[in-house]
């Protein structure tokens, strides 16, 4: 919950250390494991994007160019949020880094609660709840492959980012484009 509120924590690890206890001690249920997994996942996103959409955005408005921000920037932000911001927030919750920042920028970025809300606990329900039961069914097979599929995972993320950084950089021009003429027309709130 923590990390999804934005704070940097190891959630993968918490989640799978309590599953492979549970699959060795018996002293928690795997269901509760799984259970709590999600809903700290969910809720945490939930917080995040509350204080994102309270906060973040004046924030990010006052101090954002300090951290290349600038104001339209935040506008493109918006505008992909607009428009992708399901996607951004399902499969962010896959990605370590963007997990702890998608909920709140969400929030800053105003995308709507409704949206945010389905695709947060679809993504919370596959991440976590994934992470808690492939742990416990792998079981002692995890140490193995956690080596493997981690440098995977971790590869295709950082793929995935360099391949978006590509795109934003090679069509930031035409995306300030339509966000710009979509905030005038109404089409989306601006910042």
């Amino acid at each position: 919950m923590m990390e999804s509120m934005g704070l940097p924590l190891p959630a993968e690890t918490c989640i799978i250390t309590a599953a492979l206890y549970s699959l060795k001690t018996h002293h928690l249920a795997i269901e509760g494991v799984t259970a709590a997994a999600i809903l700290g996942a969910v809720i945490g996103d939930n917080f995040g994007y509350l204080i994102g959409r309270h906060v973040g955005l004046p924030l990010l408005q006052k101090h954002g160019a300090k951290i290349g921000l600038t104001a339209d920037r935040l506008l493109l932000g918006e505008y992909l949020f607009h428009h992708h911001g399901d996607a951004i927030v399902f499969f962010g919750r896959f990605i370590s880094v963007a997990r702890v920042f998608v909920a709140l920028l969400a929030g800053a970025c105003q995308l709507r609660w409704p949206r945010f809300m389905l695709f947060n606990a679809l993504g919370g329900t596959c991440w976590a709840g994934g992470y808690a039961l492939g742990t416990y069914i792998l079981g002692n097979q995890i140490t193995k492959l956690s080596g493997k599929v981690g440098t995977a995972v971790g590869i295709i993320g950082a793929a995935c980012l360099v391949g978006c950084a590509i795109f934003l950089k090679k069509n930031e021009k035409k995306l300030m484009q339509r966000a710009l003429a979509e905030a005038k027309t109404g089409q989306f709130p601006p910042a």
